[in-house]
């Protein structure tokens, strides 16, 4: 299946999740709710290689709105080959996208989600622009 990502989207990170036998559900499939903790790590895994792990006493991110679309089945054995996309920086947004392929079939993408961050002044609890070091890294 073709996944049509926005025309402005940018690669920004890629890594690797192996499917855990824990992952399956009594269909013997990866259970639908696993499939946004792979959305979830690869985020984090993201923010923490440019530099910006989660600080409760400062400024990050936050996500409003979260989505994925299942295509196939993900299935122990196996790892996934998780990538992950930005678009549409905003005054204190962006959107992430990512795809899900397993490592032994690369151009199946077996799901596809995204999630709508919002850059937040923690102790504040407000929206706050996005800081210039990171909007550089959404364009």
């Amino acid at each position: 299946m073709r996944i049509e990502l926005p025309e402005q989207k940018k690669l920004v990170f890629e890594m690797n999740i192996p499917i855990r036998w824990g992952d399956m559900d009594a269909m013997g499939h990866v259970n639908n709710t696993v499939y946004f903790r792979y959305l979830e790590t690869i985020r984090v895994e993201w923010m923490h290689s440019v530099g910006c792990p989660p600080d409760a006493s400062g400024e990050g991110p936050v996500i409003v709105n979260a989505f994925c679309n299942f295509y196939k089945q993900l299935e122990y054995p196996g790892t996934v080959r998780a990538r992950m996309y930005v678009s549409d920086p905003a005054r204190t947004t962006f959107e992430s996208w990512c795809t899900l392929a397993r490592t032994d079939d690369p151009d199946t993408v077996y799901a596809a989600g995204g999630a709508t961050t919002i850059w937040v002044n923690f102790p504040a609890q407000k929206a706050a622009p996005l800081p210039d070091w990171l909007r550089a890294l959404l364009v």
